[in-house]
């Protein structure tokens, strides 16, 4: 009888290290001075000590987290190993925006990181910046077999981009309009201390071996109908990533006063370097993303000024980003909570803010609990700046009402049918608050795309093909079960 063979001991779990390395970030005092960047990148070494903190789950919940579905826990465990160059492809292959993205994305898979639970999560997002800038990030995409269909792009936001980089590598001829003589939609309004222009034509850059067709200045559904792109110009299927590029008024006394700006122009503005007046005593209304880059930028822009921030309702209700909220807070901005402007004063020129204080009621019908007015409780806040931030909203000029296109809560039009598909047959519409979220629903949209012009050529579809000309496609790391739909800010 042969002796029995002991079973090999299984391999110890890795040992969970609960502290992060430090990311590098300029000094509060010092970074309010200028737009210099925030937050740096690690340096090599750091960055391996950082992805071996990853304990690779089974189960990659940071990809389940994301909506793009990047195969972080793939691109740490390359870093770790010190293959940065493997590292770089991973993160290019499923993120066509990583230089952006490594910086202004809101890293929802490390809300999902499992080491959260006994300390920091696994620094996702500054390792993906890692790959890119200690890897070889020059990569350039290739498109597959031509398919001999032309697709329009409407706007090249985030959505617009994403959109034309899935057609493009499925070998379709792609034109992407945009109004604006800038690409990246609203992530032109993002501050240069968190990213720059530059970051997004790094982007564009490795599309240049796709068949896409740039075209700017060109506003559709004002001076081209999408009926035109559908019939004469001899599109088969259209894309529309309009996006929030109006701001939201306060609709009170006194807006229609000198110096009282919208956010979203003025973030332009001062990205594109143009002289923007801020005074000494500036006043931003607004609790999301986009009020907290308007009160970081008008600290750098005031020299030295007073910056407040009010919000209607509390710090825990804020749909701003905590790490911008923290910035912000660091930089010395005065926040107060749970005030509401009623008039603005001035004779000639914004004076100040008339607010009143706010209770928070029952929730709305968005579960978030209903600000309520405390009568007799008005006050007057000095200002000789104030910046309106309350929300964006799209711009439907010329589009036709036969679209049928869905407004959502945050403002953003998208189809009602599968894959965002609208009333329209061949016309497509979505986007996202944030820029991951607007790029995630845009593939699931360019997906759909894929499928309804297959259907005219008569032929199946499938995986998104490898971006870099290789054999093999998209597909899901293993483990991955179902995706967690963490809300969008």
């Amino acid at each position: 009888m042969a002796p029995e063979v002991a079973a090999a001991p299984k391999p110890a779990p890795p040992k969970l290290n609960p502290v992060r390395v430090p990311i590098p970030e300029e000094p509060a005092d010092d970074r309010v001075a200028d737009f210099r960047e925030v937050l740096h990148g690690y340096s090599r070494d750091d960055a391996v000590l950082e992805a071996k903190r990853c304990i690779q789950c089974r189960r990659p919940w940071c990809v389940e987290a994301c909506p793009i579905t990047q195969d972080a826990r793939e691109y740490i465990r390359l870093i770790a190993a010190e293959d940065f160059d493997g590292a770089a492809r991973v993160t290019l292959r499923d993120d066509p925006l990583a230089t952006s993205l490594c910086k202004v994305c809101y890293h929802y898979c490390e809300d999902a990181c499992v080491v959260k639970k006994k300390g920091v999560p696994i620094a996702i997002r500054e390792l993906k910046r890692a790959a890119l800038d200690y890897g070889r990030s020059d990569l350039v995409y290739v498109a597959s077999r031509p398919k001999g269909q032309r697709v329009a792009v409407v706007g090249a936001g985030p959505a617009g981009l994403e959109v034309a980089w899935e057609l493009g590598v499925r070998g379709y001829s792609v034109t992407v309009f945009e109004q604006e003589e800038r690409f990246g939609g609203l992530m032109q309004t993002i501050p240069a201390y968190r990213m720059t222009d530059t970051d997004v034509e790094t982007d564009r850059a490795r599309f240049r071996d796709l068949d896409i067709t740039w075209r700017r200045g060109v506003r559709v559904g004002v001076d081209l109908p999408v009926e035109r792109l559908l019939g004469e110009d001899g599109y088969q299927a259209v894309f529309l990533g309009i996006g929030t590029p109006a701001h939201r008024a306060l609709s009170i006394d006194g807006e229609a006063l000198p110096g009282v700006l919208p956010a979203l122009d003025f973030l332009k503005r001062v990205n594109r370097g143009e002289p923007v007046p801020v005074g000494r005593e500036v006043v931003v209304v607004g609790g999301g993303d986009v009020a907290m880059d308007a009160v970081r930028t008008a600290r750098r822009r005031s020299r030295g000024g007073s910056v407040t921030l009010v919000y209607r309702r509390g710090r825990e209700e804020m749909p701003a980003d905590p790490e911008e909220v923290h910035g912000a807070e660091s930089e010395g901005i005065r926040f107060l909570f749970q005030r509401a402007p009623l008039r603005l004063l001035g004779t000639g020129h914004v004076e100040g803010v008339v607010v009143q204080r706010m209770e928070l009621g029952p929730p709305d019908a968005g579960g978030r609990r209903r600000p309520v007015p405390v009568p007799g409780s008005e006050e007057t806040i000095p200002c000789d700046t104030l910046i309106v931030a309350v929300g964006q909203r799209a711009d439907l000029s010329g589009f036709a009402d036969e679209l049928d296109l869905r407004i959502t809560p945050q403002g953003w039009p998208e189809g009602k049918g599968p894959g965002f598909e609208t009333s329209v047959p061949g016309v497509f519409a979505a986007g996202g608050r944030s820029v991951v979220y607007a790029m995630g629903s845009a593939s699931e949209a360019a997906e759909a795309i894929d499928r309804f012009l297959a259907v005219r050529r008569g032929e199946a579809t499938g995986p998104r093909p490898d971006p870099f000309g290789g054999p093999g496609t998209f597909a899901r790391p293993a483990g991955y079960t179902t995706p967690i739909r963490i809300p969008p800010p």
